[in-house]
């Protein structure tokens, strides 16, 4: 008899036990790794890196007040009366890039070990936490591996070593870790509008000798992305219906993210024909990872192109909390995160919504070859 599951079971975003990728530093004192993450930071400000770390404080009144103090620069100091947990931690976390772990005090999913003599009791401590070194520092070269490191883990011998000093290469290796879960990257091709002004399915119009759905999803395919077509109903293998109800592209969005959340979209609309492969292929050059997404807008235009954009996997939380307030415009979202944008001539990104416009496009086209 199968178990009765109670609730949906939907796809989750790929998560260590604090955010997307992280690693826990350990094996020293609280201010040596405090200060090795501070030094790496300074090396890699292209992207979002956090750091968590327990509170020294000895004595602290429970809050019975929240408060927020910002600063004029964009930074915001926070002390919460909130209690935390892992969902919280993960809603926190799901911005950064990467994040940094005193291992002294919580444990990662992958470890930085620091060879610290002084500190071999505490090591021992924590030998279970140690089930995925990415590599070891030291704060002596002549240093050797404790007895019971060896015993409890043979191979820790090929384990990459640096010394404390060595700060531009271990940045370089932290900076590997993060490329290696950039996510990886899929088409979406939205197809499930009303076309009331055109009066007809505007992803079935024809410019180019077939349907434009098909210009578009080929557009994308040319450059090795697994396209799908975002409809309204139906689910072949081709095609991601909506679980989120008449919210226009924004739904269709959102229904991509909940179909696999660990996959970076290319959302790219049929009701612009002027597109082309190399304005698809200078969104790929340009694309952001650590940004929000990295999106396309004209040279005299106020507002980036939402329907032309590469939406991360840290976009769709935002998105949600966005739908939570009773918002579901993509272009707002964009416009109030941190996105990369990539600007091109203005004549590229024209919108076709009436039979006039699409009369006046298609000789366009024909004209220009």
């Amino acid at each position: 008899m199968s178990k009765h599951q109670k609730h949906t079971n939907l796809v989750r975003r790929d998560n260590d036990n604090f955010g997307p990728n992280e690693i826990a530093i350990l094996g020293t004192n609280c201010n040596t790794i405090s200060n090795v993450v501070h030094q790496i930071s300074k090396k890699l400000t292209q992207y979002k890196l956090g750091y968590f770390d327990a509170s020294h404080a000895k004595d602290v009144d429970k809050n019975q007040l929240s408060e927020y103090v910002f600063h004029h620069q964009g930074n915001v100091q926070i002390t919460t009366s909130g209690s935390i947990n892992k969902y919280q931690q993960r809603l926190d976390f799901a911005q950064f890039d990467f994040v940094f772990i005193n291992g002294n005090h919580y444990q990662g999913a992958k470890q930085i070990l620091i060879l610290d003599e002084a500190k071999e009791a505490s090591v021992l401590k924590r030998l279970d936490q140690l089930q995925n070194i990415q590599f070891v520092i030291k704060l002596n070269s002549e240093t050797n591996f404790f007895d019971f490191l060896e015993e409890k883990y043979p191979q820790i011998k090929n384990v990459k070593c640096y010394t404390i000093d060595e700060i531009d290469a271990i940045s370089n290796h932290v900076h590997n870790l993060i490329k290696e879960k950039i996510a990886p990257l899929q088409g979406l091709v939205l197809v499930g509008g009303k076309s009331t002004r055109m009066g007809t399915d505007k992803s079935e119009l024809n410019y180019f000798g077939k349907p434009q759905k098909v210009v578009a999803k080929e557009l994308l395919e040319s450059h090795n992305l697994e396209t799908f077509y975002s409809v309204q109903k139906g689910e072949s293998e081709n095609e991601i219906s909506d679980k989120f109800i008449n919210l226009g592209p924004f739904g269709g969005i959102c229904s991509a993210f909940q179909k696999d959340p660990n996959i970076a979209w290319f959302v790219l609309a049929t009701d612009l024909p002027f597109i082309n492969e190399e304005i698809i292929s200078l969104l790929l050059e340009k694309r952001n990872p650590s940004k929000v997404a990295t999106a396309i807008k004209g040279k005299s235009a106020t507002f980036v192109e939402p329907l032309i954009t590469i939406y991360e996997p840290k976009a769709y939380p935002i998105l949600l909390q966005y739908l939570a307030q009773g918002y579901s415009c993509p272009r707002k979202m964009l416009i109030n995160s941190d996105v990369e944008v990539v600007e091109i001539d203005d004549s590229f990104i024209r919108n076709v919504n009436t039979p006039e416009e699409f009369k006046s496009a298609k000789n366009e086209l024909a004209n220009n070859g």
